[in-house]
């Protein structure tokens, strides 16, 4: 059966990642990237055919039932993300080492952040916690993006300032919004010191687009 793995853009790849395999269970990881020379869809070929990846719903719901791991499998260019579901596998043996768990360590990917938390409310009736897929800017990357913009805060215009947000690549997640929320409070506290205009927050964009995430 076709299988598609090769992500549009990063903002593809990030959102099926974050929408629709960790929230089915694929907290299991290894990353990777393939060599320079080597033909990326031979290698495509070759992770699917060898991890038994592309099977059916229905097979991958039998499976589930006998304890036996589920997989996907995602590029773009040359960076590809293996994942798996609880449960037996041949991919736990030979990557165990590798592997990691995106509920203790985040997939890092093009300055995001990608990882499945327990929300901090417990339900009513002290139910268990929900979990949700969280997707932010990691943290080295949202320093200097912070640390670009207080440099800039009193010495751009608030035009020149909202283009420069405008063009912060980063989807806009809730977590990312908040973010850059936070950085724009942190650049018109630095304005206001100088007696300079705020920067209006409608400058941030702060709707997410829904893109495609696979190339045709």
């Amino acid at each position: 059966m076709q299988y598609r793995c090769v992500a549009s853009s990063p903002e593809g790849l990030v959102q099926q990642v974050a929408v629709s395999y960790l929230r089915h269970g694929y907290w299991f990881y290894v990353t990777g990237r393939i060599p320079r020379g080597k033909d990326p869809e031979a290698v495509d070929r070759k992770l699917i055919a060898k991890y038994d990846i592309a099977v059916s719903e229905r097979e991958r719901a039998h499976r589930k039932r006998r304890g036996l791991a589920n997989m996907q499998y995602i590029r773009y260019q040359d960076w590809f993300l293996l994942l798996a579901t609880e449960g037996h596998h041949r991919f736990k043996q030979e990557e165990r080492k590798q592997i990691c768990d995106c509920r203790r360590h985040p997939i890092k990917f093009e300055g995001y952040s990608i990882s499945y938390r327990r929300g901090g409310q417990t339900p009513p009736g002290g139910g268990q916690p929900k979990w949700h897929s969280c997707v932010r800017i990691d943290p080295a990357t949202y320093k200097q993006l912070k640390e670009f913009f207080l440099d800039r805060a009193c010495h751009r215009s608030v035009d020149n300032l909202a283009s420069d947000f405008a063009r912060v690549p980063y989807a806009r997640y809730a977590p990312v919004r908040r973010q850059l929320l936070t950085i724009v409070r942190a650049t018109n506290d630095a304005r206001a010191r100088m007696g300079f205009d705020s920067l209006p927050y409608t400058a941030l964009g702060l709707r997410r687009r829904i893109v495609k995430p696979f190339a045709p």
